[in-house]
């Protein structure tokens, strides 16, 4: 009589589990500097403070006619730490495959400024109804550096956990 014997898998090294991890790493990573950043930092240099929640708020409330503080708030956690880390992951894998040569870097900076425009225009000006870029006063442009840093960070991670 033989008795069957059974291996465990090799580790998950670079398979779904381990992306799926890199993606709430740096979003974790990346929601922290943004939130850091926009919330206490730039407030605290005189500059404005951001407020993510709020906008997310005003999007609840333009798509069902009433704002909701929990929902917002797992609105802009599921952005942060899933959404826009895993757009990311998107945009590394077609750099990684089309211009390699293009530098890391300079299109995380890149992804955040397209981050900022779906926040600013899509979200707060198309969906909620509020003033194109919130009518181009201080916030607008603690976003977009704060937008920027997500991405920078974000990337950072991922070509951490995932060198190419």
């Amino acid at each position: 009589m033989t008795i069957a014997t059974t291996q465990l898998a090799p580790a998950d090294t670079d398979g779904l589990l381990s992306q799926a991890f890199t993606v709430l790493l740096a979003g974790a990573a990346a929601l922290l500097a943004f939130d850091i950043f926009g919330q206490v930092l730039s407030p605290m240099a005189g500059f404005a403070a951001l407020a993510p929640v709020g906008l997310a708020n005003s999007t609840i409330k333009a798509v069902f006619g009433a704002g909701w503080r929990p929902g917002a708030e797992g609105l802009h956690y599921l952005a942060g730490l899933v959404a826009y880390p895993l757009g990311w992951v998107i945009v590394e894998q077609v750099r990684r495959r089309i211009l390699p040569a293009l530098p890391w870097l300079a299109v995380a900076v890149a992804y955040g400024v397209i981050l900022w425009v779906f926040a600013l225009y899509v979200m707060a000006h198309l969906v909620a109804g509020m003033k194109p870029f919130l009518g181009w006063g201080g916030i607008t442009y603690v976003a977009l550096w704060g937008h920027i840093l997500f991405a920078v960070v974000a990337a950072a991670i991922y070509r951490w956990r995932h060198p190419a």
